[in-house]
C-alpha cells in the first residue's frame, strides 16, 4: 500500500492514530500532537514543519510515523549540532532533516506506531527513497522504546546512539519519609534541610488538575514557563495557546503545582501522567525563592508519585543535581539515517568513541546515588 505524508494532524482521526499507540503515552496521543500544530508551537516560523508518514490499508491507518521536517537542530534534546558544522565545513547540506519524535520533550517511547511489526519495517523501509526524493538530507529517530529499537535493528544503514538521562523509581515507598530512611543519613538530612528551608519562607503548594485549571492560572503558568527561557535571552517554544488547547483536549492527563506565598502564586510546575509514570515537563518561577526549584520539580513530584502509586517520575533532560536526589541513571537511545556516505562514515566513528564515554559516565553516576546500598 503506498504511503501518505501530511503535514497536519487535523486530516487523521484521533481514534484512529490513537489507536496506535500501546499503552497511555500522553506525548504521542493525537490530542498532544495535534495541540501543538493547532497553536502554532509548530510551523514555518518555528523551524519545525510536519511531515508525518502515514499506511494506511482499506481507509484504515495501520502504520504511522509522528515526523517533522526541520532547518535546525533545536528543542530535539539529542544534539547534533556538531555533525551540521562539520557538515557545513565540508560544503554538505544538513538542513532540511527529518525527525522522527517528540517535539520539544526529550521522553523515551513509541516511535513507529503501527498495528503489526511487520507493517513498522514496512514504512521503515520506504524512508531512504523518501529522503532522496525530497533532499533530506537524513532521518532521526530519537527516545525510542524497545519496540523501536528492535524494528530498527533489522534496517541496514542506521546508527545507533546513546545517551543517558535520570529518572526516579518509586520502590514502594508508603511517604516521603520512607524514601528518606532508604537514603544515606547526609543525603537524608540534606534534603529534609531543603524541604525545611523552602517552607520556612512560607511555601505552599496546590495540586490541579487540568480540569482544574482556569484561564488566569493557564495565563500564570505561561509566565512562568516563558521566563525561563526570557531570563536566558531565548524565545519560549510553546505558546500560550497550546495550554489552553491541551486542557480542553486531555485534561485528565495533566498535573500542575502551584506554589504559594501566601495567596500569591510564585511558582509552578507542569506534568503529564502516563500509565504508570510521571512526566515532570515544565518549571518556572516569576520570585526567586531558595530551593523551591528543588522542592517544585523534584519532592513534591515524588510526593505525588507515591501518593498515587505512580512507578517512575522521568523529570526531563540533565541530571547531575537529580543524580544526587535519587534519580537514577537511564541509558537512552536515538537512531540516525545518513544519506552522504562520508557523513555516515565519521558520525559512525564519533558514536563508537562517544558510547564508551556514555556509559562510563553513567556507571560512574550509579556510584554516586544516594542510596544507602550505593555507600
Amino acid at each position: 500500500m503506498p504511503v501518505h505524508v501530511i503535514d497536519s494532524l487535523a486530516t487523521v482521526a484521533p481514534a484512529q492514530w490513537d489507536a496506535l499507540v500501546p499503552g497511555n503515552q500522553p506525548f504521542l496521543r493525537h490530542a498532544f500532537l495535534s495541540s501543538l500544530e493547532d497553536s502554532g508551537s509548530l510551523g514555518p516560523r518555528s523551524g519545525w514543519r510536519a511531515e508525518h508518514v502515514l499506511r494506511y490499508e482499506n481507509d484504515q491507518l495501520v502504520a504511522a510515523l509522528p515526523a517533522y521536517r526541520k532547518w535546525h537542530s533545536y528543542g530535539e534534546y539529542v544534539f547534533d549540532h556538531a555533525w551540521a558544522d562539520a557538515c557545513r565545513r565540508a560544503g554538505i547540506a544538513y538542513y532540511p532533516k527529518l525527525l522522527i519524535a517528540v517535539p520539544f520533550s526529550p521522553v523515551g517511547g513509541s516511535r513507529i506506531l503501527s498495528a503489526t511489526p511487520q507493517g513498522g519495517i514496512e514504512l521503515l523501509g520506504e524512508l531512504p527513497a523518501y529522503l532522496q526524493r525530497e533532499g533530506l538530507s537524513s532521518a532521526h529517530v530519537n527516545f525510542t522504546d524497545p519496540a523501536a529499537d528492535a524494528l530498527l535493528e533489522t534496517q541496514p544503514g542506521w546508527l545507533q546512539r546513546i545517551g543517558c538521562q535520570f529518572h526516579w523509581h518509586n520502590r514502594g515507598y508508603r511517604d516521603f519519609q520512607d524514601f528518606l530512611d532508604a537514603l544515606s543519613s547526609r543525603k537524608r538530612k540534606q534534603m529534609r534541610k531543603e524541604r525545611e528551608q523552602v517552607a520556612g519562607q512560607g511555601i505552599e503548594f496546590e495540586w490541579l488538575e487540568g480540569a482544574q485549571m482556569s484561564e488566569v492560572l493557564w495565563d500564570f503558568v505561561y509566565a512562568c514557563y516563558s521566563n525561563t527561557y526570557e531570563v536566558r535571552g531565548q524565545a519560549p517554544y510553546l505558546t500560550r495557546e497550546f495550554f489552553s488547547l491541551l486542557a480542553e483536549r486531555m485534561p485528565e492527563s495533566i498535573r500542575v503545582v502551584i506554589a504559594l506565598q501566601g495567596s500569591r502564586p510564585v511558582a509552578m510546575a507542569f506534568s503529564l501522567i502516563g500509565d504508570d509514570s510521571f512526566y515532570g515537563r515544565y518549571w518556572g518561577c516569576l520570585a526567586e525563592f531558595d530551593r523551591l526549584h528543588f522542592e517544585t520539580c523534584f519532592y513534591q513530584g515524588m510526593d505525588y508519585a507515591i501518593a498515587h502509586g505512580l512507578q517512575r517520575f522521568d523529570a526531563g533532560a540533565q541530571g547531575e543535581h537529580k543524580l544526587i536526589r535519587g534519580f537514577e541513571p537511564q541509558i537512552t537511545r536515538s537512531w540516525h539515517y545518513l544519506m552522504h556516505p562520508g557523513l555516515k562514515d565519521a558520525v559512525s566513528e564519533f558514536l563508537e568513541q562517544e558510547r564508551v564515554g556514555v556509559l562510563a559516565y553513567a556507571e560512574e553516576a550509579r556510584s554516586a546515588l544516594p542510596y544507602r546500598q550505593a555507600e
